[in-house]
């Protein structure tokens, strides 16, 4: 099971760190993607990192802003989220490829985990 955490209430400019970890999952050697959904709006992709955690890709309203990575913690993967903006207001879920060893290019992301609130307000 896939669980998102590090969700809050931020001010504009602000940072934030998701973190999306496995529990009884292997989450490593997996393709994992970000997503959020914002009220009465459908779910959008953020981005992804590939199963070898080597390539990265960023939905154009977040590049330059928010970074996917691998954490020193076995089995979690990181969003770091810059300059935020009210805009980027979500519930925050994180997702894995079914399969090892795919990448951001068609993923069949089947595993999903609780989402995480961010919110950006002043």
């Amino acid at each position: 099971q896939l669980q998102a955490s590090g969700g809050g209430l931020v001010q504009p400019g602000g940072s934030l760190r998701l973190s999306c970890s496995g529990s009884g999952f292997t989450l490593d050697y997996r393709t994992v993607g970000w997503f959020r959904q914002a009220p009465g709006k459908e779910r959008e992709w953020v981005a992804c990192i590939s199963s070898s955690r080597g390539r990265t890709s960023y939905a154009d309203s977040v590049k330059g802003r928010f970074t996917i990575s691998n954490a020193s913690a076995k089995n979690t993967v990181h969003l770091q989220m810059n300059n935020l903006k009210p805009e980027d207001t979500a519930v925050y879920l994180c997702a894995a490829d079914r399969s090892f060893g795919g990448n951001c290019v068609g993923p069949d992301f089947g595993s999903w985990g609780r989402g995480t609130q961010v919110t950006v307000s002043s």
